[in-house]
């Protein structure tokens, strides 16, 4: 029987940011399939990633709150990037 693994916060928003660019199809899925991008399902996980930020606003240490900025910037310039290329 194998231990549970225990999600922390940083897994948590880790998780959520790898869904985001598989959506974006920037990474291939956890079986090494490319997708084509969704802009409307990566847009969702974006909102839910902004929704936690503000949320936990005042309750996250610097580290979880410096991890949360940083995902959601590198995350919304690469929904920008995606659009840009669906648009042309």
């Amino acid at each position: 029987m194998s231990t549970p693994t225990i999600i922390d916060f940083a897994t948590f928003v880790l998780s959520l940011t790898g869904s985001a660019m598989v959506h974006l199809g920037a990474v291939p899925d956890p079986n090494g399939e490319k997708h084509a991008p969704s802009l409307e399902l990566a847009k969702q996980t974006i909102d839910i990633l902004t929704m936690l930020r503000q949320k936990t606003q005042g309750n996250l240490d610097g580290r979880e709150t410096e991890l949360l900025e940083r995902v959601l910037h590198d995350i919304r310039v690469a929904y920008v990037e995606a659009a840009k290329r669906a648009g042309s």
